[in-house]
Order: C-alpha cells, then structure tokens, then sequence
C-alpha cells in the first residue's frame, strides 16, 4: 500500500521530507525514482530529505554533471541523479550508473525512465504531483519489476 505525504505549503516540507525519510527506511531500499513533471518540486524534495539526514553540502540538481554526491549524518554517500539531460543508457552507463545503483547506498534518481533499462528492479517510486501553487502530494510505492 503506498505511503501519502501531503505538503499543503513550502512550510510543510521539513516534516515531508522526515515522513518521506521514514518510508525509505522502513522499505531499507536505496533505490529511489522521483518521479513528476517539470517543476513538482523534485529537486527541492531532495533538498529537503538530505537536509533531513544531516547532509551539510549545498544539494542541487546535478543536471549537467547527471550525478551529485553527498554525506549523510553517519558520513554515507548519498547519490543524486538527474537524467533529464541524458542522451543514451549508454551514456549512463559510461558515468558509472550501474556501479551506483548496486553500491546499496541511497540513490536518489529523478528522470529515471530515461535510463530504465539499467534500473535494479527492486525500487522506491516516488511520485510528486503538483496540487496547487506551493501544495504537492508525494506518494511512496515499493515496486518490483
């Protein structure tokens, strides 16, 4: 059954994003696929879940590098993917995306359809629908291809 997070206002997003932290941990899945349109609130989410699990680097969207990576409160790499940019799997896959996603450290992956075939197939979805101006309503959801 998924998880409903409601985020009425940019005020809410601290507690999102420690609800959002608990489901990925209660699932103890590292793969995560944020899924939404352009401009949900993708990267902004992730800025606040990081935030919740103590990372101190600035978190921004590593649309033209694909790949950021930060340090969690217990100094674990965190992987930020953005494949908005991307050209080809083959691309991806010569950045090393593979060699992340099995490493079992947190991945955070937004665009991720542009790379599918290379996706472990049991993952986080994510979805970020926009409900209003500043409100969204993320839904967590196991799947298992």
């Amino acid at each position: 059954m998924p998880t409903i997070i409601e985020i009425p206002t940019l005020h809410a997003l601290p507690a999102a994003a420690q609800q959002l932290q608990a489901a990925i941990e209660a699932e103890q899945c590292p793969i995560v696929l944020l899924e939404g349109e352009m401009g949900a609130g993708k990267t902004t989410l992730i800025r606040a879940l990081c935030k919740a699990l103590g990372v101190h680097d600035e978190v921004s969207s590593p649309t033209f590098s694909l790949v950021n990576e930060y340090r969690d409160s217990r100094n674990h790499p965190i992987y930020h993917f953005d494949f908005y940019r991307i050209d080809s799997v083959e691309e991806a896959e010569r950045i090393g995306a593979q060699e992340y996603f099995d490493s079992g450290y947190l991945c955070l992956i937004e665009w991720p359809s542009r790379v599918g075939p290379l996706l472990p197939s049991d993952r986080l979805l994510v979805t970020v629908e926009v409900t209003g101006p500043e409100s969204r309503r993320v839904q967590v959801q196991r799947e298992m291809t």
